[in-house]
């Protein structure tokens, strides 16, 4: 009762959030949403490509109808590019997406009710208690797969650990022994397992250089700098790396890619005043850009792209205590990145990682900045690099396997 209490009051509040303005009516209709077999919740635009792997992976016996919801735009459009191109008639599969709703139980009751899945997929650290109230009514099969856990929200959750007592999913399989423990905190030792984190499978194919739809705007005798998945927190520190190697090597072309597109707004302003040349990557139109020029990412999806093309990289949400950001891509292009101290969501990944020099650590901004331009002044070959990151993708891959046959294995159950 005081959790729907506290929904309904919150919501007209909710309505200021820039990350929830797109969709928010539907966010509040859950009766429109369709009946499917299995209901997946992805996140945001990281757990949508895990959605759009289990989608590739699984093979069911009969045909089988899949929700997808995810809570951003960015989830949505992920997802809704991976059905329209790559789901094909003969896969068994039909599937639609759409906004998570909000977690009122009142809305969740009716979610629940219209939709009557007979599986619930939460991808990563989706665990909503209206949700999972409703779905234990339903007798609804709930699997928690690539599960990750911080040591902080397991002190969070803890505070309400009766809460999770009668809530707790079927199966739990979680990327690493230390999220399984997290987890069994919560909600006991029982239906917990391991499994390989589905992002290794993701990242055994890296872009080709010789089909990259930004070989053709990038100029050939400069130096490009990929700065990915900049986070708000660590923006000022971002700056400064900007400006100083703009000084040491005023030839490079950077491109700066927001983690999320709602801080767009704050670099226009940001570039504006930093006496640099910049241009929108929407501006572009397919011609080469001048040595020199800063590009603010302002479209979707083609980060892999940049690593393809960088000769040095950072990777965000490092710099500042975030947790870190996916250093796996650059890594599988070929390019060793440069991430701060702050890596914690990516633990599952192991220390070997560092150990081996495929990622570069640094302690601070300054380190980073120094490390950048070693890479920008003596470009490293890819191909040892791309061939050791496969090799330790290769020997921890197999997860979404896994994951796609405890997914069916429950849908027969159901």
């Amino acid at each position: 009762m005081l959790y729907e209490t506290s929904w309904r009051l919150s919501i007209p509040l909710l309505r200021l959030s820039s990350r929830l303005k797109d969709g928010f009516e539907d966010r509040q209709r859950p009766d429109s949403l369709p009946e499917a077999d299995i209901w997946i919740q992805a996140a945001s635009a990281g757990e949508a490509y895990l959605a759009c792997s289990l989608l590739a992976g699984l093979k069911p016996a009969h045909p089988v109808h899949i929700l997808i919801t995810s809570n951003t735009r960015q989830g949505l459009d992920i997802i809704n590019h991976f059905i329209r191109d790559e789901i094909t008639g003969t896969s068994g599969i039909t599937a639609v997406s759409a906004f998570f709703p909000f977690d009122r139980p009142a809305f969740m009751t009716t979610a629940v009710q219209r939709i009557r899945p007979k599986v619930m997929v939460l991808l990563e650290t989706e665990i909503w208690p209206g949700l999972l109230s409703a779905l234990k009514q339903n007798r609804t099969r709930i699997l928690i797969i690539n599960g990750r856990l911080s040591a902080s929200s397991v002190r969070a959750y803890r505070l309400l650990k009766a809460l999770w007592r009668h809530r707790r999913p079927d199966l739990i399989l979680a990327v690493s022994l230390a999220d399984a423990r997290r987890f069994s905190r919560i909600f006991g030792p029982h239906g917990i397992g391991v499994m390989p984190n589905i992002k290794f499978d993701r990242l055994q194919i890296a872009t080709d250089a010789a089909d990259n739809s930004l070989r053709s705007m990038l100029p050939e005798t400069a130096p490009f700098l990929v700065l990915g998945s900049i986070r708000q927190e660590e923006e000022k520190s971002v700056e400064n790396i900007i400006s100083e190697i703009y000084r040491a090597a005023p030839q490079t072309v950077t491109g700066i890619f927001p983690r999320h597109m709602h801080r767009i707004g704050h670099w226009v302003e940001t570039l504006g005043r930093m006496n640099m040349p910049w241009m929108l990557r929407s501006d572009m139109n397919g011609r080469t850009v001048k040595p020199g020029t800063l590009i603010l990412w302002d479209t979707f999806g083609e980060l892999n792209h940049a690593y393809g093309m960088a000769r040095a990289v950072f990777v965000g949400g490092s710099l500042a205590p975030l947790g870190g950001q996916n250093f796996l891509e650059p890594l599988v292009c070929g390019v060793r990145p440069v991430i701060g101290p702050y890596w914690d969501h990516f633990a599952w990944v192991g220390e070997d990682i560092i150990r081996q020099g495929l990622v570069i650590k640094v302690g601070n901004q300054q380190s980073a900045v120094s490390e950048l331009m070693e890479r920008l002044r003596r470009p490293e070959p890819r191909g040892p690099v791309r061939e050791a990151a496969l090799k330790y993708i290769h020997e921890r891959s197999g997860g979404t396997r896994q994951a796609c046959d405890a997914i069916l294995s429950a849908l027969r159950a159901g």
